[in-house]
């Protein structure tokens, strides 16, 4: 089983997106059984939280179905416990470093690495294009899994 944590920096917004999105891109390709996919925070700001309104809305209008999800915060047992531990951006590229020891084992990428971009993922948050949002992480969740393909992890 692959175990994928997709992170940000509240857990409702980029990081519940990517969630969802790999998980329907999973379900529909009938890999259901060779996944476990969750998301975490690299702050305590949102611990509890729902996925942001937004993200919601936008998953909804692209027929991707919205699990139940708090926002919490990703711990080093996380990290044993994860193959891959995905950022938004650069941002939550520092924090994964400075919280997981510098990362010792290679674990812990940029989302839209996979797709050969060093660009963040915007943070909605801020932006409040969704829709954008949505386009990265819908670019870098397909990259990924063809990544995985062409590693024959899957």
């Amino acid at each position: 089983m692959i175990r994928v944590l997709f992170i940000c920096h509240g857990n409702i917004c980029r990081s519940t997106m990517a969630q969802f999105v790999f998980q329907h891109l999973v379900n529909e390709q009938h890999l259901t059984d060779q996944f476990h996919i969750d998301s975490r925070a690299t702050s305590t700001e949102e611990i509890g939280n729902q996925p942001h309104h937004g993200t919601v809305r936008k998953l909804r209008e692209v027929g991707i179905p919205v699990l139940p999800h708090r926002a919490t915060q990703i711990t080093w047992q996380d990290y044993q416990e994860a193959d891959y531990i995905i950022g938004m951006d650069e941002w939550n590229m520092k924090n994964l470093h400075r919280m997981l020891k510098g990362d010792p084992d290679g674990k812990v990428y940029k989302l839209l690495e996979f797709a050969g971009s060093h660009r963040d993922i915007a943070d909605p948050w801020y932006t409040g294009n969704f829709d954008a949002t949505y386009d990265d992480v819908l670019e870098g969740c397909t990259a990924f899994l063809k990544y995985l393909r062409e590693n024959k992890e899957i």
